[in-house]
């Protein structure tokens, strides 16, 4: 049984960011500012929400099931705000933790605090959805603002990302079920089950106490010419072997169909995705270049270092959309967004925003890689911008 501390969490205020935060990190903290992006009705209150957010005017948040809750700052007073999120039903909460018992590196990953896609995904396929969608979250303000969500929603709703990125157990928190109650749910899951088989009549006194048989001998189980699958009930041998055949020639074009890397850029990716071997791999010279390409990696993966090294003329459309979102942020008529190709650079700022292949804009700040790509440019803008 969860206990009340467990189920109400409160979160001291964040304060203001000086300019240079970023919301939502994460990738599920990206799905949950989406979900209340795409149901928006008025644009112009998420540009003040993300203001009212960034400069510190959302109060200490508390979060419970179904609910996340703070005091909003405006010129005109404070409004308690809120923001409401259906809790799972008890079948859907069976669901979700039967998949994570099923892998113990979704346990793992979720007390290092991390949410894996597939874990996500594996959710997603038994009808739990864990990851809000359009029209899920459901602001409410007692200020006299008809929009949803009011900017001070939209302040509390970008800060809630913060939280998410910290601690995905937030959101497990707003669906229902706190961290402590998740846990020993978990742990009777995984306890071990003692299966009684053969003589159901023989006592515990009488299994202990037989002389145990010798134990067979190994070399008949070693194989003579490489290794072979046994048979199975009712399943032949010939048919693991033809599993595994397929299951190779899969694999190999799968390997295949994938752009091959450079020796300069694996060892990118292995430094990116194993910090203890960025030392060896770091070359004597043009070291600045190497960092600046494992920050990129580390980002955006291929498609972000593939940003960093090349260059390409998007559509018209994509740029002018960058455009607007600039004129939406900067509150500074004097300022001014510099276009080369897909790289787009706020005047005397080092601020930059570049389009991808992959149609995300990746942030940069004086050259270098400042974050995770987003879909919307005004939201990476935003955060440089402050």
């Amino acid at each position: 049984m969860s206990t009340p501390d467990d189920r109400v969490r409160g979160f001291p205020a964040f304060g203001a960011q000086g300019g240079r935060g970023q919301f939502a990190r994460s990738w599920w903290g990206r799905a949950w500012i989406s979900a209340m992006e795409d149901t928006a009705l008025d644009l112009r209150q998420l540009k003040q929400g993300r203001k009212y957010a960034a400069a510190g005017r959302v109060g200490p948040i508390t979060v419970s099931p179904g609910r996340i809750a703070a005091v909003v700052d405006d010129q005109e007073g404070q409004y308690r705000t809120e923001v409401r999120l259906a809790e799972l039903t008890e079948s859907e909460w069976e669901h979700f933790l039967d998949r994570v018992a099923s892998r113990a590196g979704h346990l793992a990953a979720l007390l290092d605090r991390d949410m894996p896609h597939d874990l996500v995904e594996a959710a997603d396929d038994a009808g739990v959805h864990l990851l809000p969608g359009i029209g899920d979250l459901d602001p409410d303000c007692d200020c006299p603002g008809w929009e949803l969500p009011c900017r001070h929603a939209a302040a509390l709703s970008f800060q809630a990302s913060w939280l998410l990125d910290a601690d995905p157990f937030v959101l497990l928190l707003m669906r229902g079920k706190g961290e402590r109650e998740l846990l020993d749910e978990l742990q009777r899951r995984n306890a071990p089950r003692f299966v009684r088989t053969g003589d159901d009549d023989t006592s515990p006194e009488r299994a202990y106490a037989d002389e145990p048989g010798p134990l067979p001998d190994v070399a008949e189980f070693v194989p003579s010419a490489g290794p072979t699958v046994p048979a199975a009930p009712g399943i032949p041998a010939e048919t693991f072997a033809l599993l595994v055949a397929n299951a190779a020639q899969m694999a190999g074009a799968l390997l295949a169909s994938q752009p091959k890397l450079t020796r300069r850029q694996d060892a990118v990716r292995l430094a990116a995705t194993r910090p203890e071997s960025a030392g060896r791999l770091r070359p004597p010279e043009g070291g600045d270049d190497f960092d600046r390409a494992v920050l990129a990696w580390r980002h955006g993966g291929r498609a972000g270092l593939d940003v960093l090294e090349t260059t390409w003329t998007p559509p018209p459309q994509a740029i002018g959309r960058a455009r607007a979102a600039f004129a939406e942020v900067v509150d500074d008529p004097g300022q001014g967004l510099d276009v080369e190709r897909n790289h787009c650079a706020v005047r005397g700022t080092g601020v930059e925003i570049r389009l991808g292949k992959d149609g995300l804009w990746y942030p940069y700040r004086d050259q270098w890689p400042a974050g995770t790509p987003e879909a919307d440019p005004g939201v990476l803008l935003a955060a440089l911008l402050g």
